[in-house]
């Protein structure tokens, strides 16, 4: 189980608690946000991306001045001016990379000493008000009073300001998830190809504090989707990895995130802000993968009792090691070539090149430690092969074989104790240049320790007559015994109830149908009953209109749904329930209203019905949702500007309506 957030009083927590027991304060939220260290870096990187909207307004009105006034005076003051917020953007620029490179804020003390991770902070945005446009579309479209849904929307609004501030747990995760879903199910009723809500999203650039604002309901989607990789670096960044339990948990949350932007990557394309550009989103799994990987190779390392340290075990590790600065060189590349170099904080590169040089050291140190421990057996000669000659096909000649003899194995472990030192060396140089990374005691002492490791074994292997250097030690074959796929997030195992629920199912009361309300109906039984068939579920369908019947007499056609049956409302009734509730009516009859679909050209209207729309017959089993969030019934894409609903519906069979 991931553990909680930690508290800075010791009354936070029940306070937290009772907060949450009232009822006042929904499950998962950090009510106590601002008290913890993490919470107090959030607000200043929100404060600090305001200041830069603020300083980028003043910029673009100074920039429209300078353009429109011919008065060289006052292009000289502009000017002035324009350097002044330059320069001020610059500062914030880099305020915001330090807190960036802040990783790790409040980890509980640990036993053992990890390398720091690197986070990734959340996006803020501002408060949004739903009730405008969300009332006016209830009433223009769906005829019914906005006024009435004052508490959904006051439930949408609380959910929204909830997830702002997620407690940094599984909790947290849940509620942004949650969110997520209201969201998706919002688009499918609400959202159409030719007209959006009207509202505008704004959202803060994680990297840059630049915010961005779009109109479209796929933006704040995929937002709430980054907040959610987000939060998985957090949680993954603050376990305690000097056990393997947390090593596990950790691995897992790093997974998950690269999960959450590799989907963000290939579903949202029109990215609004850099952080969610595909050339970012692909940096940024990359990043989580190795940091996965890493600690993968850090529960290798774990001292286990029943685990030998023998020489195939520090092989494992070499390659496990080689493997790890192999993918923090590529993720370094990635983050030095444009456009990525031009916004990604300069410490999480040098943070990532000082892993690269670290692990690769570490590679060469598992190796030496593996050639002088003196390899006996065949099985062990076959195993330093692999790890140091590349495989080779068979039509292909192999090259010289390891030393077999023991001095030799011995200098060529002293050579590679050689490459490590030389690599922990560069490592700590490229510590020490960063400005924030400096202050980061703790890799420090990670490097350090390691490279006085390195001395003191080359030191036990340098032999006073020893006048001859090896050869240069081969790099090592980087190779995993785990390798590690990223995990999409999984959306439905959060169930959630359609807030709007009232309104009716979303295979024909949402934004992309029209229909006609037509009724109250009065339809009285006959011989033969009430003349027509009844089909599937929430709503239910007249299947088919007997000719010359009573129903048929009252106006009802084939394609209408049943909402109300003596005046109770019946949109989410099953099959068998209106069924029931006809069959209990006595000869006095039966009131229903009923719509009837329209084409998508036909505005929706009350009154006299036209002819029947065979055309726009449904089947019942390709549209419907239930309450809570199912997955999709076909493949279409998660964050599309438009797609159509299209959703598993099950139903009841044919029966006719007066003999069931």
């Amino acid at each position: 189980m991931i553990p909680e957030d930690r508290r800075d009083g010791p009354g936070a927590g029940e306070e937290r608690a009772q907060l949450q027991a009232a009822g006042s304060v929904r499950k998962g939220c950090d009510t106590l946000a601002a008290q913890t260290p993490c919470g107090r870096l959030q607000s200043h990187r929100a404060r600090i991306h305001q200041q830069i909207n603020k300083e980028l307004r003043m910029r673009t009105g100074a920039e429209n001045l300078y353009r429109a006034t011919s008065n060289a005076r006052v292009r000289e003051t502009v000017a002035l001016e324009l350097s002044y917020v330059n320069s001020s953007l610059q500062l914030l620029k880099e305020e915001l990379e330090e807190l960036n490179c802040s990783v790790d804020a409040d980890v509980p003390e640990r036993e053992g000493t990890t390398v720091p991770m690197i986070p990734l902070g959340l996006k803020e945005t501002k408060e949004l008000d739903w009730s405008a446009a969300l009332k006016e579309l209830i009433s223009g479209h769906f005829g019914e009073d906005g006024a009435s849904y004052e508490t959904e929307i006051r439930e949408l609004t609380d959910l929204r300001q909830a997830m702002r501030t997620p407690s940094r747990s599984e909790s947290g995760l849940e509620l942004l998830t949650a969110y997520y879903n209201q969201l998706c199910l919002l688009d499918a009723r609400f959202v159409t190809p030719a007209r959006s809500l009207g509202l505008l999203f704004q959202w803060y650039d994680s990297l840059t504090g630049v915010p961005a604002q779009q109109r479209a309901l796929a933006f704040e989607k995929g937002s709430v989707l980054f907040n959610i990789g987000a939060l998985h670096t957090q949680i993954g960044a603050r376990q305690d990895r000097s056990c393997p339990a947390g090593t596990s948990r950790a691995a897992e949350s790093f997974q998950r995130a690269a999960g959450a932007f590799s989907l963000l990557r290939d579903k949202f394309s029109r990215a609004p802000s850099p952080d969610m550009s595909p050339a970012s989103l692909s940096m940024l799994e990359q990043l989580m993968t190795a940091q996965a990987q890493e600690c993968v190779f850090e529960g290798l390392l774990l001292p286990s009792p029943a685990a030998p340290r023998d020489c195939v075990a520090q092989l494992r590790l070499a390659q496990e090691a080689a493997q790890v600065a192999a993918q923090y060189e590529l993720v370094h590349q990635t983050m030095t070539q444009p456009p990525v170099c031009s916004y990604v904080p300069f410490p999480w590169t040098t943070l990532v090149h000082v892993k690269a040089k670290h692990f690769r050291a570490l590679a060469h140190y598992h190796a030496a430690v593996a050639l002088c421990d003196s390899p006996q057996a065949e099985a062990e000669l076959l195993a330093l092969e692999q790890v140091f000659l590349r495989p080779l096909p068979p039509s292909e000649p192999r090259g010289p074989m390891l030393p077999q003899e023991r001095e030799e194995r011995r200098k060529l472990g002293k050579a590679h104790l050689k490459r490590a030192i030389l690599g922990q060396e560069e490592a700590l140089r490229l510590h020490a240049v960063g400005r924030a990374l400096r202050r980061l005691d703790l890799l420090q002492a990670v490097l350090g320790q390691a490279l006085r490791r390195s001395l003191t074994r080359y030191s036990e292997l340098d032999l006073e007559d020893d006048f001859f250097e090896a050869t240069e030690a081969p790099d090592i074959q980087p190779k995993t015994h785990r390798r590690l796929e990223v995990r999409a997030p999984s959306f439905s195992r959060v169930k959630v109830a359609d807030i709007f629920h009232r309104l009716g199912p979303l295979s024909v009361f949402s934004a992309k149908n029209r229909w006609r309300l037509v009724g109250p109906v009065h339809v009285t039984r006959g011989e033969g009953g009430f003349g027509f068939t009844l089909r599937g579920d929430s709503p239910v369908l007249i299947a088919a209109v007997i000719p010359g019947g009573h129903a048929a007499a009252a106006g009802l056609q084939e394609g209408d749904y049943i909402v109300s049956v003596n005046g109770q409302p019946c949109k989410w009734w099953k099959h068998a329930e209106v069924v029931a509730q006809l069959k209990s009516v006595g000869d006095e009859g039966v009131s229903l209203q009923v719509v009837t679909l329209l084409p998508s050209a036909e505005p929706p209207s009350t009154g006299d019905r036209r002819p029947a729309l065979r055309g726009l017959l449904r089947n019942q089993k390709e549209c419907g949702w239930g309450t809570s969030v199912p997955a999709p019934a076909s493949p279409r894409p998660l964050l599309g500007w438009s797609r159509k609903a299209k959703r598993d519906k099950t139903g009841g069979g044919l029966s006719p309506a007066a003999h069931p």
